[in-house]
């Protein structure tokens, strides 16, 4: 891998990742890329918390996959209750989905896209991205609550469900 001659010192990578760096410097965001990976790693503050997101391309597999990640959030003691609320918060969820690292507590939502055959367009990243970060947001809450306070899986899953109706329907009022 060599230095892309531009001067900015960021090693030449391929054409997906040239595409994701290109959307994430024009789209505004502060970024480090990973030494010798193809992985870009940003902070996003949100309405509820703050947490480190990663974007990565895997050129050989024609993939890109944008990870929101809550490091070591989860305590050993919670981790039950923490998986039976992402497994929740997961049944039905149209893009993406949460995980949990059992062995330390981290906690991701992932988004990602095959593109073999196709082209990664700028709007595809920013879809993956933006609505990954809206999910992280929308139940990082609920996720508190379980973990924090003791409150049931099921009931933290009905009431950051609930506020989302509730958004949208006022989104469609207003309209």
């Amino acid at each position: 891998m060599t230095d892309d001659g531009n001067g900015n010192g960021r090693e030449q990578f391929g054409p997906i990742f040239e595409k994701v760096v290109g959307f994430f410097q024009d789209d505004g965001w502060d970024f480090t890329q990973l030494e010798g990976e193809s992985i870009i790693r940003m902070e996003y503050e949100g309405e509820n918390g703050k947490w480190r997101c990663y974007a990565h391309v895997i050129e050989e597999r024609q993939r890109f996959v944008f990870l929101s990640s809550l490091a070591n959030f989860v305590p050993k003691l919670m981790r039950l209750e923490a998986s039976e609320y992402l497994t929740r918060a997961n049944f039905g969820m149209e893009v993406g989905n949460f995980e949990m690292d059992f062995s330390d507590g981290t906690v991701r939502y992932r988004t990602s896209v095959d593109i073999e055959g196709g082209d990664l367009t700028p709007m595809m990243i920013k879809n993956l991205a933006y609505v990954n970060i809206a999910v992280m947001d929308q139940y990082l809450p609920g996720l508190r609550k379980v973990v924090n306070d003791g409150m049931e899986p099921g009931k933290a899953i009905e009431e950051v469900e609930a506020d989302d109706v509730e958004e949208e329907s006022g989104r469609e009022e207003n309209e």
